[in-house]
């Protein structure tokens, strides 16, 4: 059964909106859900937080007239819960279902597609650099990006597609050109929205490194080297060659301030190294990986912040609530920072989680090798980044 085809319910049921939502988990409200997705989507990504208890009971249980009591026994009575699906369509229904047996109950908005629509622009306080630095954060997948805005410009720093008019939104708000459009790399788990930026007369810049591994777009380009700087009011953007999770992969120094790594360094994790070559690249990459994290990385001043392009549920957030922490006290919680670099490769090679979802096409449609429109692209990111090794496995004891 498709989402559209869930009839209308009997009882009026009231709708929560995913901003609605994350309000009250953010503020530590208990939060029940109950999730009616197939358990296989549940399991890859879902909504949690510490006050959350997520539940799942695929729709079909709740289509015939007499609902299984087994079915029923794992729904609390005794508070609110919000019903949620992939799109909006069977949580309704469902919810419909419970409120006429008496539960108390509400649906999500457009479900995890609606979730997924959640971006978020938090101050870095910590900055201390010149202008002022945001942090971009959508939940659903741990994507992060970066706006620097100092005199009358602004750079954006892994920008998202699905997101491109809110950075010239957020920089007309801010009384602001947006001048450079930033990609550190070419991404495995989202659509970049460079391209669409640079349409809108944005500079679009991307890693030279990146040229080799097939980029249809370059001549368009601004093509970033090692050492190239990008000026922003009296801030500036210094390209960092950091390669390992990618052959291309760049960090940005916004500042002397904060290294905004890409998919190099978290505030949890190290890089994966096997999604451009795969698993006989990967010894190869974590090599080259360690090498950047050693020389290029951790040789900064210890109070540099570090600030990536992904967090997963294992990072804890700041006191600003942005994911960044300093060097010193990554390298305090990391085992893997202070590894010998047999030991690193060793580790980094036994720690990858499954590969991102629908990463075999993400990769070639931000080459320019196939095209997605816009509702393709948002389909081909929903689901977890899984751009970092397993957090378990690297982080001291």
């Amino acid at each position: 059964m498709d989402e559209t085809d869930f009839p209308t319910p009997d009882v009026e049921v009231e709708s929560v909106s995913p901003d609605r939502l994350k309000e009250r988990i953010d503020a530590g409200d208990d939060v029940t859900l109950l999730d009616t997705r197939m358990e296989s989507e549940y399991e890859e990504w879902r909504i949690d937080g510490e006050t959350v208890e997520s539940i799942n009971v695929p729709y079909f249980e709740f289509l015939d007239d007499e609902i299984d009591d087994d079915v029923l026994a794992q729904i609390p009575d005794d508070r609110e819960i919000t019903v949620l699906c992939a799109k909006g369509g069977s949580s309704e229904y469902v919810a419909g279902t419970l409120k006429e047996r008496g539960y108390d109950v509400d649906h999500l908005e457009d479900g995890m597609n609606g979730w997924a629509r959640i971006y978020e622009r938090v101050e870095v306080e910590r900055y201390d650099g010149d202008g002022t630095l945001y942090q971009y954060q959508r939940p659903s997948s741990g994507c992060l990006g970066y706006l620097v805005v100092d005199g009358d410009g602004a750079a954006v720093i892994d920008p998202l597609r699905a997101f491109a008019d809110r950075y010239l939104e957020d920089a007309d708000d801010l009384g602001v050109d947006l001048q450079y459009a930033i990609d550190t790399h070419i991404h495995a788990d989202h659509i970049s929205g460079v391209r669409e930026l640079a349409d809108e007369g944005v500079e679009g810049v991307i890693p030279e490194a990146a040229v080799d591994r097939g980029v249809t777009y370059a001549d368009e380009m601004t093509l970033a080297a090692d050492g190239d700087e990008f000026r922003v009011g009296d801030a500036t953007i210094e390209t960092v060659s950091t390669p390992g999770h990618t052959s291309g992969m760049t960090s940005d120094l916004i500042d002397d301030s904060l290294l905004a790594t890409g998919d190099g360094l978290f505030v949890e994790s190290v890089a994966r190294p096997d999604l451009e070559e795969g698993d006989d690249g990967a010894p190869e990459a974590a090599a080259q990986l360690y090498e950047s994290l050693q020389e290029r990385v951790l040789t900064l001043p210890d109070d540099t912040l570090i600030g990536s392009a992904h967090f997963s549920d294992a990072a804890e957030p700041a006191d600003d609530g942005t994911y960044t922490a300093p060097i010193g006290q990554l390298t305090d919680e990391m085992d893997a920072l202070t590894m010998d670099e047999d030991e690193f490769i060793e580790l980094v090679l036994s720690a990858m989680p499954p590969r991102p979802a629908n990463y075999e096409d993400i990769i070639p449609t931000n080459l320019g090798q196939q095209e997605a429109d816009d509702e393709e692209a948002f389909e081909l990111e929903l689901g977890p980044n899984n751009c970092a090794a397993s957090q378990e496995s690297l982080a001291g004891d």
